[in-house]
């Protein structure tokens, strides 16, 4: 049967794999994009200037940042170990307070707090974990962060006079809020998507605009990677090679080189057409990008043997390769699974924090030795944080779902040692830890109350600020596009200002 050579290009198309399709979608979405952008509003195209990197590793299935970050000290006045132990430790939830790694927080009047012991130093492991960048200032938590709609207190929150997020609480619902930042109603694209579509036609022109998306899963389709002119490129872990993340198939069989060449031929016929010249034009830049990452240099940190240890070391694998990609900006989402601990979260805590802390702390390594430590942003989010109640007892104790929570961010750029994040009814970042009708930042004041802490920052907050220092415009309607509900928060607070 014969085919006619747009039905040949169009199977063919298909041979070049997934991740090669979605750098070809990208690059059509913005054709027009670039045509409407004057060259000097663009990114620099010389070479390493002005590379910037964000990182996201979520936490899927709702961390518990109640035994994250944890009091350490005996202040009457805050929250403090006795009160932390004192809802937890009949349960057996509570962490002892001697494993605690230490930290001082200058916001919080110098009190010290401690991370779970997981984040840093763990025997058979090959690295410090993250808890030392603490002290090095390249570590900070923004604390009581979450999806919202308008500021909230607990009076608004039990009234009803202030639009409350929909379907709080709820694993699907709070994912796909967390990930767009739009808690009022369904979103179909991500905050990291469209920030993409907002910066990539900053990027420089065709010689020189980038061979690959601005935006990468390594993680599988995500909500937070959509947008509506982008789509983002999907690609496997570390277990992948890049010579083979972008490399087309159907060509390396019996008669693959004949195939090749007749496919190439192909491309050159009907032009005329805008479409299938643009799509020809894409095509090219998806073989380019490719024939870049034949040859790579592998990187020099040793990474865990990890789902996210393989997941950020692919990422950093890119990283080191931005300049023959010829990328000024990359969005990264990585994923840690394993969250939703209503049972055995002792046990399953140590596990999940010592994979995340062992992996980052081989990332920020790395970009160290690539001498873009400056450059590049690791973030954390999550579904919602859990009840500071426990639910169960024993050896299976664990936690059910909440609301606000705590995030890590690192980097060389981060002004790190500090919480950060609006302040809750106790004047400070940090929660008041005191459940019911007495608890200011708890949802309920019945006696069946949780702790479910009511989030001071928003995610659009946290997240615009990291948009800011990726260099999103911070003219009104882009701010705007990028986070719907930006308006409704306050973007001026020195409390928000963890990036430098």
């Amino acid at each position: 049967m014969k085919r006619s050579r747009r039905e040949f290009l169009k199977r063919s198309g298909c041979a070049l794999g997934m991740g090669a399709i979605a750098t070809q979608m990208h690059h059509l979405g913005i054709v027009n994009a670039f045509a409407q952008r004057s060259i000097d509003d663009r990114l620099s195209p010389e070479g390493d200037a002005g590379y910037k990197a964000l990182v996201l590793v979520y936490f899927a299935g709702g961390n518990d940042g109640n035994n994250m970050v944890i009091p350490n000290h005996s202040d009457a006045t805050l929250s403090n170990y006795a009160s932390y132990a004192a809802a937890r430790n009949t349960q057996g939830l509570a962490i002892p307070q001697a494993s605690l790694l230490p930290i001082t927080v200058p916001a919080m009047g110098g009190l010290t707090y401690g991370l779970h012991p997981s984040l840093g130093p763990v025997a058979g492991q090959p690295n410090n974990g993250i808890h030392e960048l603490w002290g090095l200032g390249k570590l900070a938590v923004v604390s009581n962060v979450g999806t919202l709609v308008h500021p909230m207190t607990k009076t608004q929150y039990q009234n009803g006079s202030i639009q409350k997020p929909y379907q709080l609480f709820s694993h699907s619902d709070q994912v796909a809020q967390s990930q767009t930042s739009v808690a009022n109603t369904q979103a179909f694209t991500g905050w990291g998507g469209r920030l993409s579509d907002k910066m990539t036609p900053l990027q420089p022109p065709a010689p020189n605009n980038p061979l690959i998306p601005m935006i990468t899963s390594i993680a599988g389709a995500q909500l937070f990677t959509a947008g509506q002119s982008t789509l983002p490129m999907a690609i496997n872990d570390s277990n992948t090679s890049l010579a083979n993340v972008l490399n087309p198939s159907g060509f390396g069989n019996t008669g693959g080189a004949a195939r090749r060449v007749s496919f190439n031929e192909l491309r050159t016929y009907d032009l005329d057409s805008n479409y299938i010249k643009a799509a020809s034009a894409v095509t090219d830049l998806a073989i380019q990008a490719n024939n870049a990452l034949q040859v790579t240099q592998e990187v020099t940190v040793t990474f865990p043997n990890t789902s996210v240890g393989r997941q950020l070391k692919q990422a950093a694998r890119i990283i080191k390769e931005r300049v023959d990609l010829r990328v000024q900006r990359q969005v990264f989402y990585c994923q840690i699974g394993g969250f939703d601990t209503h049972t055995n979260q002792l046990a399953g805590h140590t596990n999940l924090f010592t994979q995340f802390s062992q992996a980052a702390r081989a990332f920020y390594d790395e970009m160290g030795v690539q001498g873009v430590s400056e450059s590049v942003t690791l973030f954390t989010m999550s579904d919602f944080g859990r009840t500071f109640n426990p639910a169960g007892s024993g050896a299976a104790v664990g936690s059910d779902h909440a609301w606000g929570n705590h995030m890590f961010v690192m980097g060389g750029s981060v002004q790190g040692g500090n919480f950060y994040g609006m302040p809750t009814a106790n004047g400070t970042p940090f929660p008041t830890l005191t459940i019911g009708a007495a608890g200011p930042d708890d949802t309920d004041s019945s006696s069946s109350a949780r702790g479910r802490w009511i989030p001071t920052t928003s995610v659009e907050q946290y997240a615009a600020i990291l948009a800011k220092w990726y260099g999103l415009p911070q003219d009104a309607a882009t701010l705007q596009a990028v986070f719907p509900n930006i308006g409704n928060f306050n973007m001026s607070s020195s409390a928000l200002n963890f990036l430098l």
